[in-house]
């Protein structure tokens, strides 16, 4: 029996952020073979039959522009509840999520970034997008930054899966920490990426961050600096209330105004699909 393909999922609203993530999910599907599945959703049921006849024009559209096969899947409901619950429901086959924002504006620097409301109720991982991709074909240098917490395992395992698909070089970005013990943590951390990124033949750069009071402003400013086409990162493990409206530390970075792609890994996320990298 033939085993079904994953799925790149992508989030759809007719916007033009929804039209660039498309774009990405297109270049990530010629590399690693999977479906794309857009993923509307409709405030009324009754709306559903009509949104799907406008879906099945886009299709044609999307195949006569970039000769790829796409698919679509129409809900109804909120988009915090419904497209969390999609993406992780195991026979949907969806591997990860391609979704577009247009980052932190108006009223959302107050209640919070509804990109992370959506991120946090996933068991798979989302690559949020601003913009189209660049001209280059593969996502060639992809920032790690690398903390004193056991959640960067987790994400280690994507840096591995999207190294050995990409032939993608990871920039391991140190996070500086005065206290002694946690600094321990963060080199174990360290040392643990390296072998597992040597094992897998998997290019790699270690720098270290300034000592300063605010690193996630400095992982931007080198990601810029070297041209990054993706950050990696873990979301913050325990989201709530507070995070929404005060914003956690990873909103800043998923609506980064270099407008760089993040991929956000929640802890304890369904990463079984990529384990077998773990080894070579």
């Amino acid at each position: 029996m033939e085993q079904v393909k994953k799925s790149i999922m992508v989030t759809w609203d007719y916007s033009a952020v929804s039209y660039s993530a498309l774009k990405h999910a297109i270049r990530m599907s010629h590399i690693v073979k999977y479906n794309i599945v857009l993923f509307h959703i409709v405030d009324d049921p009754a709306e559903t039959e009509a949104a799907k006849e406008k879906l099945g024009k886009v299709l044609e559209e999307i195949k006569e522009e970039f000769g790829t096969e796409v698919s679509f899947f129409v809900n109804h409901g909120k988009i915090f509840k419904e497209i969390a619950e999609y993406a992780s429901k195991e026979e949907n086959r969806v591997d990860f999520v391609v979704m577009g924002t247009h980052g932190m504006k108006g009223s959302q620097k107050l209640f919070g970034s509804w990109a992370l409301k959506v991120i946090a109720g996933s068991t798979v991982p989302f690559i949020v997008v601003q913009s189209d991709p660049p001209e280059k074909d593969r996502y060639s240098d992809i920032v790690f930054p690398i903390d004193f917490k056991s959640e960067n395992k987790e994400k280690l395992q994507w840096a591995i899966f999207l190294g050995k698909y990409l032939n993608s070089k990871i920039h391991l970005y140190k996070t500086p920490i005065g206290d002694k013990d946690l600094q321990k943590k963060v080199n174990v951390n360290l040392n643990f990426a390296i072998r597992f990124l040597i094992q897998n033949n998997i290019d790699y750069e270690i720098h270290s961050a300034p000592k300063s009071a605010h690193f996630h402003k400095d992982l931007l400013a080198f990601s810029k600096k070297i041209k990054a086409d993706l950050i990696l990162i873990t979301t913050t493990k325990h989201i709530t209330k507070a995070d929404f409206i005060f914003g956690a530390k990873e909103q800043y970075l998923i609506s980064n105004a270099e407008k760089i792609p993040v991929m956000c890994v929640n802890p304890k996320s369904n990463f079984a699909t990529v384990g077998q990298f773990m080894y070579g």
